[in-house]
C-alpha cells in the first residue's frame, strides 16, 4: 500500500511568525572579554585598511587610518583596566 504524505505546512517559518517569535527573544548581552576582543578586532582592521589604502597610493586615507587605529587599542587597554573585567582562570 502506498501512502501519500500528510497534508502539512511546506514552509516551517512564515515572515509572520518570525516576527512574533522576535518579539520574544533575548536581547544579546556583551561580556566585557567580547568587547574587549571586538576593540582589538577594530584596531587590526583600522591597520589593514591603512597598508590597503598606502598599496592603493592614497596616503592622506592611509594616513588617517593608522591615527586611529591605536584609540581603540586605548579603549581596550582602559577596558582591561577596569574593575569589571574578569582574570583568567588559573
Amino acid at each position: 500500500m502506498h501512502m501519500a504524505p500528510s497534508p502539512g505546512r511546506i514552509t516551517p517559518w512564515t515572515p509572520a511568525d518570525v516576527r512574533t517569535l522576535r518579539a520574544f527573544a533575548p536581547e544579546p548581552v556583551q561580556t566585557p572579554r567580547g568587547r574587549h576582543a571586538q576593540l582589538l578586532e577594530f584596531a587590526a582592521a583600522r591597520r589593514l585598511r591603512a597598508m590597503d589604502r598606502a598599496g592603493a597610493g592614497r596616503s592622506e586615507d592611509a594616513g588617517y587610518w593608522k591615527a586611529v587605529a591605536p584609540t581603540a587599542v586605548f579603549k581596550a587597554a582602559g577596558l582591561r583596566a577596569g574593575a569589571g573585567f574578569p582574570a583568567l582562570p588559573r
